[in-house]
């Protein structure tokens, strides 16, 4: 093999290699050297013909990658660089010869250029090295290459702290991680990022070694470098993002309405001073035609910038657009018979809800008739049973009829997929605290006549005073926005309050208040519904709840999913990354917990909570989802009351108990969502003060560590800005007050939304148990359709309920948003702490205890759900309460909680 001296003319020939690989050889002289003051370098490159040329692992390439050439320097240490590069999974033939001409350019020292970077200030880097090879190292993962560069360092060098990478490729490559050899033991950098080409942006990437440090402990040499990389990722609030960016912005939700294509999808700006609201991440799309104050729209196919590391890996868009093909099949049928019948087709009876589980298609007679439809259905058909049909959900599996009874109408409100509305009654009479100049008189109708009536004999203070009566109420979220809603074509709905009693271990609703705006005939506007003993009542009955549920699916989605997982979460990702650098120990342990969150956020404004979107096509709310939504924020959202146990003490659902996981008691001890989620949070508050005690160990090193400070001011005057001024914002000075806000932060990432969102599907997709919205109020005698009601109550309860394209356009939607991805990375995994922090054995020790932490967690999930005394989990036809178990495999499985709100 031939190496270049530093000398132009000098070549020194050293250990052989196979002469039969060897195809050519010749000289080149590296253009990077022709500097002023420097000599050139002359490389001598070698190229192969073998295509199965170098196998080795990354560890055995240190010895054995002898076709790999650098430049060097009198004395020194010889160090290697190996670099892991991932491949697509599926590329077109465009993108094969790309990644042979990327391998070619590799291989000549054309295409990444490394520099190592000293720990120490006075050292500098070394010189520039381009990445150099043979071929491509095959490693165990066939999407992964691997490639190495030689290079000198001087021998007073010390130890490499950062590596500067060049793409001069003509596109991006994703960067999995650079090893360096020749230390006293392998030095890890680990990247996975995309480090963009020249072309794109002249810059070089920064990529610092798996070592946490605060800013005060941060490495001389490295100092101005960890400034460098943060100002980089901030920006400067200009410009139009480009999809190879990597900025962090932020900007108010103006960008969900679409003007220019028709003046009814104009929609306000939430997060202004209007509308209070968390902030999303700033794209820079020049405003809308129509509206200067509405940022134009990006429509799909085409993307929604997001910072580049902050998109879909290939199995996960994979997976992501599988579900969409899913949707797009499941919603085609319903679609061209409304299509060719003018008119969305209601559900009639329950045969037609039973039919979308069914292996076989039924259309309706008259669409039968037409023979353009039977002819395309001929075809679609063609395409497979398991795309067309459902699965059956999970609350209709084991007892189709569970949906009908009082008992799991509220055992749901405990063990279902909003488990977190519900609240102790703590006074009566129950009271509005909206204006009643316009919303009429506080008072509820609900009265403490109407509840003792229910009790079984025992008085209303008894009640009371042993925390036997509950509510979810809400009466003052939605009432202002009834009339506008209820002015919506096909939308009909009430504010509601329901009335729970809790005894002998069952909970049941006794009494409903279903509420519409005052007018001048009916300034108390109020209906109160009870079981009742006759037909006509039970029927009655039955639509209340079906009006509860609506309100229920709506704010669950708007309100606890929505905003308090995805859209409060955004600014926290943006803040850790414009204040927080990579070598921040906060950074590294928070990383995990932001995966995917941004696009999956960006994608949601694209077409789920957009105007015209699914949120406003399928739920009562219809175009005013959104600053509901907003209203909820400014009236109910608190950062310290997302603390888990801090929730359940307001709600009334806990008292204080410091021998209790999360120090808390529940009042209901059979509460399947609070009873799970407590041990989750304990042990993520574990965790999380091991964690800070480890790296704030010294006095006030918190109140002085100015990254951490300014992460903490970011989030709470600029991310929620519309929040700046509230006194409940915790203070950020102790390893107490870190530990609080990071374990809250983590939970809502983690537990929380997995609490909330993968259940979606295996109670929604069922139509009547989790309407979404309803589209007649219940008749009253006197009104034209009371009389059809008496003749035919299951025609008027199922044409209440979304039409079948809303039905089966949501249901689509919530199986989409039900399903775990096979690349999806659970709570329980070590892989990320163990690739960010590999030096560190007393951080691993942290992160394994939690690991053996969530398996026991686990196994007493399990136990629970067999425990024939806990009524909410199990019983005939009674689901377990799943859906805190850490582990899932990839599908709809209602159960797993995954590291972040990934889907």
């Amino acid at each position: 093999m031939l190496t270049a001296q530093a000398s132009p003319t000098t070549l020194r020939r050293t250990e052989p290699f196979p002469a039969a690989a060897v195809k050519q050889h010749r000289l080149t002289v590296n253009p990077s050297s022709l500097r002023p003051g420097r000599r050139p370098v002359i490389r001598a490159v070698i190229s192969s013909g073998d295509s199965k040329a170098g196998v080795e692992t990354t560890h055995k390439a240190v010895e054995s990658n002898g076709a790999l050439v650098s430049s060097s320097r009198s004395g020194g240490v010889s160090v290697r660089a190996v670099i892991r590069i991932r491949k697509k999974m599926k590329e077109k033939l465009f993108d094969k010869i790309e990644d042979q001409w990327d391998s070619f350019l590799n291989g000549i020292g054309k295409g990444i250029s490394l520099q190592l970077v000293s720990q120490e200030a006075h050292l500098g880097k070394s010189d520039e090295t381009f990445v150099r090879g043979w071929l491509p190292r095959i490693s165990d993962n066939p999407y992964m290459v691997e490639y190495g560069a030689d290079m000198v360092v001087p021998n007073d060098f010390g130890q490499p702290g950062a590596v500067v990478v060049t793409n001069f490729h003509e596109k991006e490559v994703f960067l999995m991680e650079i090893v360096v050899h020749g230390f006293k033991e392998p030095i890890f950098f680990t990247a996975d990022t995309w480090i963009h080409s020249r072309k794109d942006n002249p810059e070089s990437r920064i990529i610092f070694k798996n070592q946490a440090y605060l800013p005060s402990e941060t490495p001389p040499g490295l100092k101005n470098l960890r400034h460098e990389e943060l100002h980089r990722v901030r920006g400067d609030g200009k410009g139009e993002r480009k999809m190879h960016e990597r900025i962090y912005d932020y900007d108010v939700y103006n960008d969900l309405g679409n003007p220019d294509k028709d003046e009814e999808l104009a929609r306000p700006v939430v997060g202004g001073e209007e509308r209070s609201y968390p902030r999303r991440c700033r794209t820079g799309r020049r405003p809308s035609l129509t509206d200067p104050d509405t940022e134009s729209r990006i429509e799909k196919p085409d993307p929604v910038y997001v910072p580049r590391d902050e998109t879909f890996e290939e199995v996960k868009q994979n997976t992501f657009s599988a579900g969409r093909l899913k949707a797009v099949l499941h919603n085609l049928i319903p679609l061209i018979v409304s299509t060719l019948a003018s008119s969305d087709i209601p559900f009639t009876n329950f045969s037609d809800i039973d039919n979308l589980y069914n292996d076989d298609i039924l259309l309706p007679k008259e669409a039968k008739k037409n023979h353009l439809l039977a002819n395309l259905m001929d075809q679609v058909l063609n395409v497979g049973d398991n795309l067309l049909k459902y699965e059956i959900p999970a609350i209709i599996r084991r007892d189709r009829f569970s949906w009908l009874r009082d008992n799991e109408f509220a055992r749901q409100t405990l063990a279902g997929v909003n488990p977190v509305n519900i609240e102790l009654l703590k006074e009566l009479p129950i009271s509005s605290k909206l204006d009643p100049e316009i919303y009429g008189p506080p008072e509820s109708a609900i009265t403490r006549e109407l509840i003792a009536r229910e009790l079984n004999g025992i008085s209303v203070e008894e009640a009371m005073k042993n925390k036997k009566l509950f509510i979810i109420d809400y009466h003052d979220l939605l009432l202002p926005f009834i009339e506008k809603m209820n002015e919506l074509p096909d939308r009909k709905a009430y504010a509601s309050r329901t009335v729970f009693y809790f005894d002998q271990g069952i909970l049941r609703p006794i009494v409903i208040e279903l509420s519409l705006p005052p007018t001048s005939s009916s300034p108390r506007n109020k209906k109160i519904y009870t079981h009742g003993h006759g037909a006509t009542s039970s029927w009655m009955w039955k639509l209340a709840k079906a009006h509860v549920c609506s309100n229920d699916a709506g704010v669950h989605q708007l309100v606890n999913h929505w905003l308090r997982t995805h859209a409060c979460t955004e600014p926290y990702i943006i803040a850790t990354h414009r204040q927080l650098s990579t070598m921040h120990p906060i950074y590294k342990l928070l990383h995990p917990h932001m995966r995917y969150t941004m696009e999956i956020n960006a994608l949601a404004r694209q077409s789920l909570i957009n105007g015209g979107g699914v949120i406003e096509a399928c739920f009562s709310p219809g175009k005013y989802a959104l600053e509901i939504s907003s209203a909820a924020y400014e009236s109910l959202w608190r950062f310290d009351r997302e603390a888990l146990p801090a929730d359940l003490l307001h709600r009334g659902m806990a008292v204080e108990d410091p021998t209790m996981p999360g120090g808390v008691k529940l009042v209901i001890e059979d509460y399947p969502y609070a009873a799970d989620a407590l041990l989750i949070w304990a042990a993520i508050q574990e965790l999380v003060e091991s964690y800070v005690e480890h790296y704030y160990s010294e006095p006030n090193s918190i109140s002085s560590d100015e990254e951490l400070q300014a992460w903490w001011n970011e989030i709470k005057n600029v991310g929620h800005y519309g929040k700046r001024n509230e006194l409940w914002w915790p203070n950020l000075n102790t390893q107490d007050d870190l530990s609080s806000i990071l374990t809250t932060i983590i939970w809502t990432a983690s537990g929380q939304h997995a609490a909330i969102n993968f259940g979606q599907y295996p109670f929604g997709g069922y139509v009547p148990n989790r309407p979404t919205l309803m589209r007649k109020l219940i008749p009253q005698p006197g009104d034209s359709e009371y009389e059809k009601f008496l003749h035919n109550p299951e025609y008027t309860f199922l044409t209440s309920l979304p039409t079948q394209l809303q039905a089966t356009k949501v249901m689509a939607v919530q199986d989409s948003l039900s399903t775990h991805s096979p690349d999806e990375e659970y709570l329980h995994q070590l892989d990320q702490i163990h690739r960010l922090s590999s030096n560190d054995p007393l951080v691993h020790k942290f992160f394994e205890n939690f690991s053996v932490q969530l398996e026991e967690i686990e196994r007493i999930i399990n136990l629970r759900n067999k425990n024939v005394e806990l009524t909410n989990r199990t019983g005939a036809g009674v689901p377990p309460y799943e859906l805190l178990l850490p582990t899932s495999p990839p599908g709809v499985t209602g159960r797993g909680i995954p590291n972040s709100i990934s889907i």
